[in-house]
Parts: structure tokens; C-alpha cells; sequence
């Protein structure tokens, strides 16, 4: 979707500025923020969709957020969105039911859970490439209304196909409806000129990893 979320090449941001020795939770609730949503997503929803939520945060409040606010955001409406939780449990911190054995994620259960979260990557002989390296292809120039991977400022645009990842499941379907459509993805090369125009520098260049139903031969 065209939200505020995809800011590749967007103006009036401010600088990008790393933080030297950043930690990798700021504070104890985003350490929290971080085991509740990848906990909450088991057997619920896949990491498609819980992207796609956090792209439906209002775009004030997605600007005013920080990083694991977002998170949370998202992780607070796919439960009420699923029923796992009403508005009023969410509120008061206090579930009203016990939950079934079914929904129950055991602290022993975690770490095998977690090995096993490699999903995206499937195997090479269910999807035929459509190209290879080398190609000059052209990507498309849509605005869909769910969840996409291909930015704003790469539509339309020109580039040729560098490398071949393999097969994922696409990410555009995985979020809308859960289906694990395999699909090869390839990085592809952009010369600075064909996204940035006159003004970028003639040796720049963006590799960018993109599904096969983003891109038409040239």
C-alpha cells in the first residue's frame, strides 16, 4: 500500500543519524514488545500480515511512534482483528477466559517454534525463473491497497537483473489471504539517473530484491 511507512526517497525526513554502540532494545518494554509479537503470531498469522498491520497505523501516529510502538501497534490490533482478545481485555491487561490447550505456547515449546520459522525460503523446483542474469527488465507501476514489497520510488523504473535468490513465497498474497505462492526472487540494479533523475551522481547505483510479479521484460 502507498503509505507513510515507505519513505525510500521521500523528502523533508531529516537526516538518517546511527547511534554509536546502539543497544538493541532501548528499554525493557521494547524487549517485551519484541517476544510478544513473535509469540503472539504462533499458529495466528505470518509475518506478511503482521508487516502489513503496522502499514495501517494512522500516519500521524506511525511518524509520532517509535520503532517497537509500531510493533505493538500492529500486535494489539491483529489480536482484536482475529478475536483473541476484546477491547476490553486489551485495556484492563486481564484476559476474561481461560484459554484452550490449542492457543497455549509452553515456555519449552519456544525455542523449537523459533527454528522453525524458515518459511519464506522454498524449494528451487516450484517456480520456473521467468529471467535470468542479465535481463533488462522494467518494474510495474501499481498502487495496490495491500501489503507490497516493491517501494514507491522503484515503480516504472528500469534496471537489469544482477543475481537469482531463489524461491520465497510471495509476500503480497502471504500478507492478504495466507496463501505460500513460490516465487523467485532477484536482485535487481538501478542506475542512480533512472530513479533519482539528472541530480544523482553518474557512478551511483540501488540494487533492490524484488518477486517476479514486480517486474516485465524489457
Amino acid at each position: 500500500m502507498n503509505g507513510v511507512h515507505d519513505m525510500g526517497g521521500m523528502h523533508g525526513m531529516g537526516p538518517v543519524v546511527p547511534e554509536p554502540n546502539e543497544p538493541v532494545f532501548h528499554h525493557d518494554w521494547e524487549r517485551r514488545a519484541f517476544a510478544l509479537t513473535i509469540m503472539a503470531g504462533f499458529k495466528r498469522w505470518n509475518i506478511d500480515r503482521s508487516r502489513y498491520m503496522r502499514e495501517r497505523m494512522p500516519p500521524a501516529a506511525y511518524l509520532a511512534a517509535s520503532y517497537y510502538e509500531r510493533w505493538l501497534w500492529g500486535t494489539e490490533r491483529l489480536l482484536l482483528e482475529r478475536g483473541y482478545v476484546s477491547a476490553k481485555e486489551l485495556e484492563s491487561g486481564k484476559a476474561a477466559d481461560r484459554p484452550s490447550e490449542a492457543d497455549v505456547l509452553r515456555a519449552g515449546e519456544v525455542g523449537k517454534m523459533l527454528r522453525n520459522r524458515y518459511a519464506a525460503r522454498m524449494k528451487d523446483e516450484l517456480a520456473e525463473a521467468r529471467f535470468k542474469v542479465g535481463d533488462r527488465v522494467r518494474t510495474k507501476n501499481f498502487h495496490p491497497v495491500g501489503h507490497t514489497r516493491l517501494p514507491r520510488y522503484a515503480r516504472d523504473k528500469r534496471g537489469v537483473v544482477y543475481c537469482d535468490h531463489g524461491v520465497f513465497i510471495f509476500p503480497d498474497t502471504h500478507a492478504a489471504r495466507g496463501e505460500k505462492v513460490p516465487q523467485h526472487c532477484y536482485s535487481v540494479r538501478f542506475e542512480g539517473g533512472e530513479l533519482w533523475g539528472p541530480n544523482a551522481g553518474p557512478r551511483d547505483a540501488v540494487y533492490i530484491d524484488l518477486f517476479e510479479d514486480y517486474l516485465e521484460p524489457l
